[in-house]
């Protein structure tokens, strides 16, 4: 299932732990993170041939590089598939113990055994075949007229979930629905409309005409026929063309990723009325009624243009070609769960075409991810339980309290900020909502069925829960404890809207945070995340929002103007650097990340000093405190990715690949001085050339 990313991302999020902010008055032992005094770095996945200097991420990560093979089954490997199979070990665990309980029907644990235990019956997937989505297909091949296909395009609106999931950048239904408070009004909760229907990542895939896109899409039209021909459908390649062709026009309504990523385009209020004038070619009130909306009065269209051009495909492109592409996608969106044919070939296109990853991970490791993903909240409550201790969380929130003081240091600091512009972005940090490790409200899926041999029905059954929880919160007071991340997410995420953050349980957890480590490779690792995040509140897109949530430029023109500058330098560095031959970094697509890995590690190197309590930091295995803080960041960003992975990231992903985000370093005066990095060195930038935001 694929799902829009960029908007998520940015902005929102799903359930409710509250770790408060501190002030600038954070005392040296508060900041604190662990005492440990263990090294905290990989000293063997050094390549000490290579100068600091010259390429900081091959220094630091250059060894591990060197004798690391990506699994067959991953399209990279890195720290982060590290923690995550730490994750995922403990996920199963709670499997396995689900399975044993013989827990009560109804109940939670026996929920979570009964989607595993679905997912895991192959031979009963084999057995029934199309049989659970024949009731779909044989709706799709009764329409009669555009009201009824409006009808069915709004019952298949589904809310769009796993917010910062980067594989998956779209909807495959024709519209996503996500629902937050509005941008300008933090006391309303309002349904967000956006844009879909592609299977393909992006636009671009459609678009572009470099050689690779091409042989993409060429391979697509044959997935599709294979598909198509998999269902005993006839004319499959003739539908197949159709299907791909009605999506090249979807493609060409569809806005930027760019433009997606920029608030200020964003905020187009439209109420139900304004749909048929400004969108029209669709039956909107066939459609809303379908999608349980009637008398929804206010919507937000994300990319109204989108909106507009997907609608006017609706009337023009013949009714067949609409359930064709249809049928293609209810088949795709459950290929995992259906017969072995189906799910073989879903995976040789998306996994192995798009992303050149050899082998399907195994299908209890699928099965896994499918009861995480469906169940998220009821693993979670367990998971933090018994992988989670009081103490971690304490020493975190420790840590919390020592950057966002760091953070507020430097913000009173700046002397190019007007005294009003400065009151309103310290008012941001005093005030913003830190969850850590797990939400104070769980998620309850007593109306949730679930049963042990019916995984499609499972699988429908869970996104219709996620979309009536998401719909319930419409016009409601606006939670800004919500979560919108799982605790056994290996992951952290910035809330503009709420002015919050969230960082699972599972993140925390080494090597991203030791307890056994000294403080400088926690706070070069974790303490970089939990800056990176803060800084999130002060990127190009959420330094735009206001503590309370709103939309709203609280910037003297001249400060406006230094900070985009600033920005606009930072994004020319990144443009320079080219992963593959003839492929560089989009600047501008990944300026809202790359400003927060330079803001989030200098408040974190800020924070380490003052843990220090102003005593000299400890040598350990030779290596300075700034030493091991800086080779902590770098190796928060170890990775090693096929290359075919490494150009979808780089076409569709906010984020820069982690060997160049490993580079901020060299924006920091204090890393120069760490490694002695000399004017004649690669990395070397005068201390004018040295991008310096917040």
């Amino acid at each position: 299932m694929k799902r829009i990313a960029i908007l998520t991302a940015t902005l929102l999020a799903t359930t409710a732990c509250t770790g408060h902010s501190g002030g600038s008055n954070s005392t040296a032992a508060e900041q604190s993170a662990a005492t440990g005094t263990e090294v905290g770095v990989d000293l063997t996945g050094l390549d000490k041939s290579v100068k600091p200097g010259d390429n900081f991420d091959e220094y630091a990560n250059g060894g591990w590089r060197a004798k690391t093979e990506i699994p067959a089954d991953r399209s990279s490997t890195g720290v982060f598939l590290e923690v995550f199979n730490k994750a995922e070990a403990n996920n199963k665990a709670i499997i396995d113990a689900a399975l044993k309980a013989n827990a009560a029907p109804g109940s939670d644990q026996r929920k979570i055994a009964d989607y595993y235990t679905a997912y895991m019956d192959t031979q009963g997937i084999e057995r029934r075949g199309l049989a659970p989505i024949q009731p779909d297909l044989d709706a799709i091949a009764a329409l009669k007229d555009k009201t009824q296909l409006a009808s069915m395009l709004g019952a298949n609106m589904r809310a769009d979930e796993d917010p910062i999931n980067a594989t998956n950048l779209g909807t495959e239904n024709l519209f996503g629905l996500f629902v937050t408070q509005a941008l300008t009004d933090p006391s309303k909760t309002v349904p967000y409309v956006l844009q879909g229907g592609l299977g393909l990542p992006d636009r671009d895939y459609y678009l572009s005409s470099s050689a690779d896109m091409a042989s993409i899409r060429d391979a697509y039209k044959k997935y599709i026929a294979q598909i198509l021909t998999l269902a005993g459908i006839s004319d499959a390649q003739a539908r197949a063309q159709r299907i791909f062709d009605l999506e090249t026009k979807l493609a060409k309504a569809h806005a930027t990723l760019t433009d997606t990523e920029q608030m200020s385009k964003g905020h187009d209020p439209w109420t139900k009325a304004d749909f048929a004038k400004k969108a029209p070619g669709i039956d909107w009130n066939a459609y809303w009624q379908a999608a349980g909306l009637p008398d929804q009065q206010d919507f937000i269209a994300w990319q109204p243009q989108a909106i507009t051009g997907e609608a006017a495909l609706v009337a023009s492109e013949p009714l067949q070609t609409w359930q064709d592409w249809l049928t293609f996608h209810r088949i795709n969106q459950v290929a995992s769960v259906l017969p072995k044919t189906f799910d073989d070939a879903h995976f040789a296109f998306y996994g192995t075409t798009l992303s050149g990853t050899p082998e399907q991970r195994t299908r209890d490791k699928r099965a896994i991810a499918a009861v995480q993903s469906a169940l998220g909240d009821a693993v979670g409550q367990l998971y933090v339980k018994q992988y989670f201790p009081a103490s971690s969380k304490a020493d975190i929130q420790n840590m919390v309290k020592g950057i966002l003081a760091a953070f507020d240091k430097r913000v009173a600091a700046i002397d190019w900020m007007a005294p009003a512009t400065k009151a309103e972005a310290r008012k941001k940090i005093e005030t913003l909502k830190v969850g850590i490790g797990y939400p104070e409200t769980w998620r309850d899926y007593s109306g949730m069925q679930v049963s042990a041999d019916d995984p499609v029905a499972n699988f429908r059954n869970a996104q219709l829960a996620e979309y009536h929880h998401q719909v319930a919160k419409i016009g409601k007071p606006v939670n800004r404890g919500e979560w919108w991340m799982t605790p056994q997410t290996v992951n952290a995420v910035n809330l503009p809207l709420q002015n919050a953050l969230n960082f699972p349980a599972a993140i925390l957890q080494a090597p991203f945070y030791d307890p056994h480590a000294d403080p400088a490779a926690n706070y070069g690792s974790i303490g970089a995340v939990i800056g990176h995040e803060i800084s999130h509140s002060f990127d190009n897109n959420g330094a735009m929002f206001d503590a309370e949530g709103r939309l709203r430029n609280w910037w003297t023109p001249a400060d406006l103007k230094h900070f985009e500058a600033a920005g606009a330098a930072l994004a020319k560095q990144f443009d320079a650097y080219e992963p593959l031959p003839g492929i560089h970094i989009n600047g501008e697509q990944t300026l809202g990340e790359n400003i927060a890995d330079l803001a989030g590690l200098n408040a974190a190197l800020d924070a380490y000093h003052a843990s220090l309590g102003g005593k000299p930091a400890p040598v350990i295995d030779g290596l300075t405190g700034d030493q091991r803080f800086f080779l902590a960041f770098a190796q928060s960003w170890r990775t090693k990715t096929r290359d075919k992975a490494l150009k979808q990231q780089i076409a569709t992903d906010g984020h820069a690949p982690g060997s160049y985000r490993a580079l901020t370093v060299r924006n920091l005066d204090d890393w120069y001085k760490a490694y002695n990095v000399e004017p004649n060195q690669k990395l070397y930038l005068t201390p004018d050339q040295r991008v310096r935001i917040w």
